[in-house]
Protein backbone atom coordinates (compact mmCIF):
# COMPACT_ATOMS: atom_id res chain seq x y z
CA UNK A 1 0.00 0.00 0.00
CA UNK A 2 1.08 3.63 -0.82
CA UNK A 3 -0.05 6.39 0.68
CA UNK A 4 0.79 9.91 -0.36
CA UNK A 5 1.08 12.79 2.21
CA UNK A 6 -1.95 14.25 3.74
CA UNK A 7 -3.28 17.55 2.10
CA UNK A 8 -5.72 19.67 4.32
CA UNK A 9 -7.02 22.27 2.38
CA UNK A 10 -9.46 25.00 4.71
CA UNK A 11 -11.66 28.16 3.73
CA UNK A 12 -11.88 30.77 6.70
CA UNK A 13 -15.07 32.80 6.71
CA UNK A 14 -15.87 36.02 7.89
CA UNK A 15 -19.02 38.17 8.28
CA UNK A 16 -19.17 41.71 8.20
CA UNK A 17 -22.54 43.22 9.55
CA UNK A 18 -23.44 47.33 8.87
CA UNK A 19 -26.26 48.80 10.17
CA UNK A 20 -27.95 51.81 9.04
CA UNK A 21 -27.86 53.51 12.94
CA UNK A 22 -24.65 51.50 13.95
CA UNK A 23 -21.87 49.35 13.11
CA UNK A 24 -21.09 45.80 14.36
CA UNK A 25 -17.52 43.82 14.75
CA UNK A 26 -16.98 41.21 12.07
CA UNK A 27 -18.00 38.19 13.55
CA UNK A 28 -16.04 35.56 15.05
CA UNK A 29 -15.53 31.80 14.89
CA UNK A 30 -16.22 30.08 18.16
CA UNK A 31 -17.78 33.12 20.40
CA UNK A 32 -21.18 31.54 20.97
CA UNK A 33 -22.25 32.92 17.72
CA UNK A 34 -22.79 29.17 16.32
CA UNK A 35 -20.36 29.39 13.11
CA UNK A 36 -17.99 27.45 15.16
CA UNK A 37 -14.49 26.68 14.64
CA UNK A 38 -13.08 25.26 10.71
CA UNK A 39 -13.39 21.22 11.23
CA UNK A 40 -9.92 19.31 10.60
CA UNK A 41 -9.30 16.98 8.07
CA UNK A 42 -7.38 14.33 8.50
CA UNK A 43 -7.06 10.91 8.66
CA UNK A 44 -5.27 7.92 8.86
CA UNK A 45 -5.31 4.47 6.51
CA UNK A 46 -4.30 1.44 8.09
CA UNK A 47 -4.94 -2.41 5.92
CA UNK A 48 -6.82 -4.02 8.44
CA UNK A 49 -4.92 -7.38 9.47
CA UNK A 50 -6.56 -10.75 8.46
CA UNK A 51 -8.63 -9.01 5.80
CA UNK A 52 -7.77 -8.90 1.97
CA UNK A 53 -7.77 -5.52 0.35
CA UNK A 54 -9.85 -3.94 3.42
CA UNK A 55 -8.69 -1.16 5.00
CA UNK A 56 -9.33 1.23 8.38
CA UNK A 57 -10.41 4.86 8.11
CA UNK A 58 -9.57 7.23 10.81
CA UNK A 59 -10.66 10.71 10.85
CA UNK A 60 -9.32 13.27 13.07
CA UNK A 61 -12.84 14.41 15.34
CA UNK A 62 -11.46 18.27 16.44
CA UNK A 63 -14.77 20.32 15.29
CA UNK A 64 -16.23 17.77 13.54
CA UNK A 65 -19.55 17.05 13.34
CA UNK A 66 -19.73 14.98 10.32
CA UNK A 67 -18.15 12.80 7.73
CA UNK A 68 -18.21 12.61 4.12
CA UNK A 69 -16.42 9.54 2.16
CA UNK A 70 -15.03 9.04 -1.05
CA UNK A 71 -13.41 6.09 -1.74
CA UNK A 72 -12.26 6.72 -5.11
CA UNK A 73 -13.96 3.79 -6.82
CA UNK A 74 -15.74 6.19 -8.66
CA UNK A 75 -19.54 5.96 -6.91
CA UNK A 76 -18.92 9.65 -5.15
CA UNK A 77 -18.95 10.91 -1.64
CA UNK A 78 -21.03 9.49 1.36
CA UNK A 79 -22.19 10.05 4.99
CA UNK A 80 -19.79 7.88 6.78
CA UNK A 81 -18.28 7.42 10.30
CA UNK A 82 -15.13 8.77 11.80
CA UNK A 83 -13.78 5.30 12.31
CA UNK A 84 -14.96 3.34 9.18
CA UNK A 85 -14.24 0.55 7.03
CA UNK A 86 -13.15 -0.03 3.26
CA UNK A 87 -12.77 -2.90 0.93
CA UNK A 88 -11.57 -2.77 -2.47
CA UNK A 89 -12.08 -6.01 -4.69
CA UNK A 90 -9.67 -4.89 -7.44
CA UNK A 91 -5.99 -3.90 -7.78
CA UNK A 92 -5.69 -0.15 -8.79
CA UNK A 93 -4.54 2.57 -7.13
CA UNK A 94 -7.34 4.56 -5.80
CA UNK A 95 -7.88 8.61 -3.99
CA UNK A 96 -9.61 8.67 -0.64
CA UNK A 97 -11.20 12.12 0.30
CA UNK A 98 -12.02 12.90 3.57
CA UNK A 99 -14.76 15.59 3.60
CA UNK A 100 -14.84 17.20 7.09
CA UNK A 101 -18.25 18.82 8.16
CA UNK A 102 -18.05 21.52 11.27
CA UNK A 103 -20.64 23.96 12.83
CA UNK A 104 -22.53 26.02 10.36
CA UNK A 105 -21.84 23.80 7.31
CA UNK A 106 -18.44 24.84 7.34
CA UNK A 107 -15.80 22.09 5.61
CA UNK A 108 -12.85 21.03 4.86
CA UNK A 109 -10.84 17.93 2.83
CA UNK A 110 -7.92 15.82 3.14
CA UNK A 111 -6.88 13.34 0.90
CA UNK A 112 -4.54 10.18 0.37
CA UNK A 113 -3.74 7.32 -1.97
CA UNK A 114 -3.95 3.53 -1.86
CA UNK A 115 -2.21 1.07 -4.23
CA UNK A 116 -3.82 -2.09 -3.88
CA UNK A 117 -1.76 -4.29 -5.47
CA UNK A 118 -4.01 -7.36 -6.42
CA UNK A 119 -7.89 -8.23 -7.07
CA UNK A 120 -9.74 -10.31 -4.65
CA UNK A 121 -9.74 -13.76 -6.18
CA UNK A 122 -13.42 -14.05 -4.78
CA UNK A 123 -14.97 -11.16 -5.07
CA UNK A 124 -12.80 -9.73 -8.41
CA UNK A 125 -14.42 -7.99 -10.96
CA UNK A 126 -15.65 -10.41 -13.69
CA UNK A 127 -16.82 -8.23 -16.37
CA UNK A 128 -14.38 -6.97 -19.18
CA UNK A 129 -13.95 -3.55 -20.84
CA UNK A 130 -16.32 -2.59 -17.43
CA UNK A 131 -14.76 0.73 -17.37
CA UNK A 132 -15.47 1.83 -21.26
CA UNK A 133 -12.24 3.04 -21.54
CA UNK A 134 -10.86 3.26 -25.29
CA UNK A 135 -10.74 0.15 -26.52
CA UNK A 136 -12.73 -1.66 -24.26
CA UNK A 137 -16.05 -1.88 -26.99
CA UNK A 138 -14.50 -4.93 -28.44
CA UNK A 139 -15.16 -7.26 -25.25
CA UNK A 140 -19.01 -6.89 -26.03
CA UNK A 141 -21.25 -7.77 -28.73
CA UNK A 142 -24.07 -5.47 -30.28
CA UNK A 143 -27.41 -6.62 -30.56
CA UNK A 144 -29.96 -4.04 -32.49
CA UNK A 145 -33.32 -5.49 -32.00
CA UNK A 146 -34.79 -2.84 -33.96
CA UNK A 147 -34.11 0.67 -35.16
CA UNK A 148 -34.65 4.11 -33.48
CA UNK A 149 -31.97 3.57 -30.86
CA UNK A 150 -28.06 3.13 -31.05
CA UNK A 151 -25.05 2.33 -28.72
CA UNK A 152 -22.00 4.06 -28.77
CA UNK A 153 -19.05 4.55 -27.07
CA UNK A 154 -18.64 8.55 -26.24
CA UNK A 155 -16.32 10.27 -23.52
CA UNK A 156 -15.48 7.20 -21.18
CA UNK A 157 -19.24 5.48 -21.33
CA UNK A 158 -21.30 3.69 -23.21
CA UNK A 159 -23.88 5.72 -23.98
CA UNK A 160 -27.74 4.91 -25.61
CA UNK A 161 -29.36 7.87 -27.51
CA UNK A 162 -32.84 7.67 -29.73
CA UNK A 163 -35.87 6.27 -29.22
CA UNK A 164 -38.97 5.49 -31.99
CA UNK A 165 -39.89 2.40 -30.50
CA UNK A 166 -36.34 0.80 -31.43
CA UNK A 167 -34.54 -1.32 -28.97
CA UNK A 168 -30.76 -2.35 -28.67
CA UNK A 169 -28.22 -3.66 -26.15
CA UNK A 170 -24.50 -5.31 -25.53
CA UNK A 171 -23.59 -8.68 -23.98
CA UNK A 172 -20.61 -10.41 -23.27
CA UNK A 173 -20.05 -13.89 -21.83
CA UNK A 174 -19.38 -14.72 -17.80
CA UNK A 175 -17.72 -18.13 -16.17
CA UNK A 176 -19.95 -18.72 -13.03
CA UNK A 177 -19.52 -21.43 -10.17
CA UNK A 178 -23.03 -23.09 -8.79
CA UNK A 179 -24.41 -21.88 -5.64
CA UNK A 180 -22.26 -19.27 -5.23
CA UNK A 181 -23.67 -15.49 -4.49
CA UNK A 182 -22.80 -12.41 -7.92
CA UNK A 183 -23.80 -9.20 -7.58
CA UNK A 184 -24.22 -6.88 -10.77
CA UNK A 185 -23.71 -3.29 -10.83
CA UNK A 186 -23.10 -0.08 -12.89
CA UNK A 187 -22.47 3.26 -12.68
CA UNK A 188 -25.36 4.89 -15.11
CA UNK A 189 -26.30 8.37 -15.33
CA UNK A 190 -29.03 10.52 -18.11
CA UNK A 191 -31.14 12.87 -19.11
CA UNK A 192 -34.53 12.21 -17.91
CA UNK A 193 -36.19 9.78 -20.79
CA UNK A 194 -39.95 9.22 -21.95
CA UNK A 195 -41.57 5.51 -22.37
CA UNK A 196 -38.10 3.66 -21.68
CA UNK A 197 -36.98 0.64 -20.02
CA UNK A 198 -33.32 0.10 -19.81
CA UNK A 199 -32.56 -3.51 -18.53
CA UNK A 200 -29.99 -5.65 -17.04
CA UNK A 201 -30.21 -9.64 -17.45
CA UNK A 202 -27.43 -12.46 -16.01
CA UNK A 203 -28.67 -16.12 -17.55
CA UNK A 204 -27.26 -19.01 -19.08
CA UNK A 205 -29.70 -19.12 -22.26
CA UNK A 206 -27.66 -18.08 -25.26
CA UNK A 207 -29.14 -14.84 -27.03
CA UNK A 208 -29.97 -15.43 -30.58
CA UNK A 209 -29.98 -12.96 -32.79
CA UNK A 210 -33.03 -11.32 -33.52
CA UNK A 211 -35.15 -12.93 -30.55
CA UNK A 212 -36.07 -11.00 -27.34
CA UNK A 213 -33.79 -11.91 -24.22
CA UNK A 214 -35.22 -12.71 -20.45
CA UNK A 215 -33.55 -15.62 -19.10
CA UNK A 216 -33.31 -15.50 -15.22
CA UNK A 217 -35.71 -12.23 -15.35
CA UNK A 218 -34.55 -8.66 -14.68
CA UNK A 219 -31.66 -8.25 -12.40
CA UNK A 220 -32.00 -4.11 -12.40
CA UNK A 221 -33.36 -2.16 -14.66
CA UNK A 222 -34.81 1.89 -15.17
CA UNK A 223 -38.51 1.75 -16.18
CA UNK A 224 -40.18 5.02 -16.55
CA UNK A 225 -44.11 3.83 -16.26
CA UNK A 226 -42.79 2.26 -12.56
CA UNK A 227 -41.37 5.82 -11.68
CA UNK A 228 -37.40 5.76 -12.20
CA UNK A 229 -35.61 7.74 -15.18
CA UNK A 230 -38.11 10.47 -16.20
CA UNK A 231 -35.80 13.25 -15.14
CA UNK A 232 -31.90 13.80 -14.97
CA UNK A 233 -30.11 10.95 -13.19
CA UNK A 234 -26.61 9.75 -11.72
CA UNK A 235 -25.45 7.45 -10.10
CA UNK A 236 -25.13 3.06 -8.70
CA UNK A 237 -28.01 1.87 -10.90
CA UNK A 238 -28.69 -0.75 -7.48
CA UNK A 239 -29.69 2.85 -6.20
CA UNK A 240 -32.02 4.02 -8.64
CA UNK A 241 -33.02 0.81 -10.13
CA UNK A 242 -37.08 0.69 -9.75
CA UNK A 243 -37.37 -2.91 -11.24
CA UNK A 244 -35.67 -6.12 -10.77
CA UNK A 245 -35.15 -8.72 -8.40
CA UNK A 246 -32.98 -9.11 -5.21
CA UNK A 247 -30.94 -5.68 -5.71
CA UNK A 248 -28.90 -7.19 -8.61
CA UNK A 249 -27.70 -10.09 -6.44
CA UNK A 250 -28.65 -13.51 -7.96
CA UNK A 251 -26.84 -17.27 -7.76
CA UNK A 252 -26.84 -20.19 -10.44
CA UNK A 253 -28.14 -23.78 -9.73
CA UNK A 254 -25.01 -24.99 -12.39
CA UNK A 255 -21.93 -23.77 -13.50
CA UNK A 256 -20.73 -22.55 -17.04
CA UNK A 257 -21.03 -19.77 -19.17
CA UNK A 258 -23.74 -16.98 -18.46
CA UNK A 259 -24.69 -14.03 -20.64
CA UNK A 260 -24.42 -10.33 -18.93
CA UNK A 261 -26.84 -8.72 -21.58
CA UNK A 262 -27.86 -5.15 -21.26
CA UNK A 263 -30.59 -3.47 -23.38
CA UNK A 264 -32.53 0.02 -23.57
CA UNK A 265 -35.23 1.04 -25.85
CA UNK A 266 -38.56 2.89 -25.91
CA UNK A 267 -40.32 6.37 -27.34
CA UNK A 268 -37.80 8.55 -26.49
CA UNK A 269 -34.52 7.49 -24.67
CA UNK A 270 -32.61 10.93 -24.43
CA UNK A 271 -29.24 9.62 -23.05
CA UNK A 272 -28.47 7.01 -20.82
CA UNK A 273 -24.46 6.27 -20.31
CA UNK A 274 -22.95 3.41 -18.16
CA UNK A 275 -19.41 2.76 -16.81
CA UNK A 276 -18.00 0.96 -13.95
CA UNK A 277 -19.39 -2.48 -14.74
CA UNK A 278 -19.22 -5.15 -12.29
CA UNK A 279 -20.14 -8.41 -11.63
CA UNK A 280 -19.12 -10.03 -9.09
CA UNK A 281 -18.77 -12.65 -6.04
CA UNK A 282 -20.40 -11.17 -3.14
CA UNK A 283 -18.42 -11.55 0.15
Amino acid sequence: MKLNKNKVCTWLVSAYLAGAAIGCQPEEFGNGNGLGSVPEAAFTVTPVAGKINTYLLEAETANVLGVKWDIGDGGGSFLGNTIDTVFYPDAGEYTITLTAIGRGGLTSEASANVEVLTSDPAAGNLVLGGKMNEGDDAAWEFVQYSPGVSVNMEGGKMVWTGGGWGQAGIYQTIEVESGKNYKVDMLVSGSGSVNTWFEVYVGQAEPVPGSDYNDGGKRLALNTWAGCATSAFNGKLSTISCDGTNGGVFSFEESGTAYLFIRGGGENLGTIAIDNVELRGTN
